[in-house]
């Protein structure tokens, strides 16, 4: 990194907070459209200008010199699970630990999940969610509202929340007596986008028959971590997927797939999409590089995977890259739900209907994506920023304030070298959890300077931003 004249390294934070100014330099400026060398000014929180490289007029800022590396938009994370309960426990990450690991990764926005618990009203349970992240977010932050239980009330209260800037709701076809809906209040709810512009995200797996497969496995004495997977087929994943598509459809409505791992519903998103329906799905980095094979890892290693939908057997994963190449799959996310080994994923020695569902990855999704999308030449660097950016930005409102380098939107960018190899292992990562799921993994890719919103966050490597910085985002319906 270079600075001006008589400034030291360290001082580029200090500096930028004072002037609220920065010239990022010399980088190779990458979007979801665009390619090409240029410098970019930062004046407060937004993105002043940007000029051909050497254009820029003589301006009194720091200097970030971005010479051999890409200038992309901060990523958007819209899938995460900060500070949740589940299985009798809480994800390990807070909404301070998480968004600072985020950080580290190269994420400079979240969607995470707030939680209607049954018989509470929507805006009670954003309400419980956002002191969760008040005045412990270091990143912007925003809220999907998860909805189980749908009565009369419940339902106008969607319109009230959409317009204050919770615009997307997910719905569970899983978990009966918990978080499952039934199929009528799923429609019910789809309408109701119809009328205020909201979003739904489709957890999509058949319930009702993982759970009698879960219930005839320990009857028979299966117990360990692989039999999760076992007890969850792909074509159960893959025929709640088709439901979703038909109520949507029966709706009128757009529709968002969340964490698909499956080729066979891959399938039905593509013929979907195919006949010209508005439907959208993620697929997250686990589904990507991890696989059936690591279930049958020694002893109870095993239940480090146990997430849902569960990884899939080898070759699965081919079917994936080929939808994010296609634009059958918009986005990758992460489902970050971390739990550790000890004391957590523990509590379901013995019967792995009783393990914490869910990895962490929040840190390592965009060196991963570069990595195996890029390097291997799966996807261009401009559809890297698609998915990780841009698409996620467009679909849930946040475009073009978020997702994108240009004058008027937000100043959320990252300097990410692209020839930069590092190894993942929980002892680096700084993610609130004693494992990661690609331990020892080498990785070439990996962001080098965080800028939030103006500020520098994180500067070669350590986080220079303060918890409790993170802003509400307030997100657009659709129109």
């Amino acid at each position: 990194m270079a600075v001006l004249p008589g400034q030291k390294a360290g001082d580029l934070r200090s500096a930028g907070r004072a002037v609220r100014r920065l010239l990022i330099r010399g980088g190779r400026i990458v979007t979801a459209v665009d390619d090409y060398i240029g410098d970019v000014l930062v004046e407060g929180s937004t993105i002043a200008a940007i000029f051909a490289h050497g254009q820029a007029p003589s301006i009194d800022a720091p200097v970030l010199d971005a010479t051999g590396k890409l200038v992309i938009p901060g990523g958007i994370d819209a899938h995460t699970h900060l500070d949740m309960p589940f299985g009798g426990t809480t994800s390990a990450d807070d909404f301070e630990s998480g968004t600072i690991a985020a950080a580290h990764g190269g994420t400079t926005s979240i969607v995470d999940f707030a939680i209607q618990y049954k018989g509470q009203a929507l805006r009670e349970a954003r309400d419980a969610w956002m002191k969760k992240a008040e005045g412990k977010a270091a990143i912007d932050y925003g809220f999907h509202m998860i909805i189980t239980d749908l009565p009369d009330a419940v339902e106008k209260e969607m319109d009230v929340l959409v317009q204050e800037g919770v615009t997307s709701f997910k719905l569970f076809m899983a978990y009966r007596g918990v978080l499952m809906l039934d199929d009528g209040s799923i429609l019910r709810a789809l309408l109701r986008t119809g009328e205020n512009g909201g979003t739904i995200c489709m957890h999509a797996e058949n319930g009702d028959v993982i759970d009698v497969l879960v219930r005839r496995a320990l009857a028979e004495g299966h117990t360990a971590p692989k039999w999760h997977a076992l007890t969850r087929p792909p074509r159960a994943e893959a025929e709640a997927t088709y439901r979703a598509i038909c109520l949507a459809e029966m709706a009128n409505v757009p529709l968002y797939v969340v964490h698909l791992s499956a080729a066979e519903a891959l399938e039905r998103i593509a013929e979907a999409r195919d006949r010209g329906l508005p439907m959208h799905a993620e697929t997250c980095p686990q589904y990507l590089f991890l696989s059936y094979d690591n279930y049958e890892e020694p002893g109870f290693e095993g239940a480090k995977y146990v997430m849902s939908p569960p990884l899939r057997a080898k070759g699965n994963e081919e079917a994936l890259w080929r939808g994010l190449r296609m634009n059958d799959l918009q986005a990758v996310s992460t489902d970050h739900c971390p739990f550790c080994m000890k004391e957590q994923k523990e509590l379901g020695k013995g019967d792995f209907s009783k393990i914490p569902n869910g990895a962490p990855g929040i840190e390592t999704r965009m060196s991963l994506l570069w990595d195996g999308g890029v390097v291997k030449g799966r996807i261009s660097p401009n559809r890297f920023v698609e998915l990780t950016s841009t698409s996620p930005a467009k679909i849930f409102g946040l475009f073009p304030k978020k997702g994108t380098i240009a004058p008027g939107s937000d100043a959320d960018l990252v300097v990410f070298d692209p020839n930069r190899k590092i190894r993942l292992s929980a002892k680096t990562l700084h993610q609130r959890v004693d494992y990661t799921p690609y331990e020892g993994r080498v990785v070439q890719g990996a962001a080098d300077t965080i800028i939030s919103r103006g500020e520098v966050i994180i500067e070669n490597g350590t986080f220079v931003g303060r918890a409790g910085r993170g802003s509400f985002l307030k997100r657009k319906a659709r129109t």
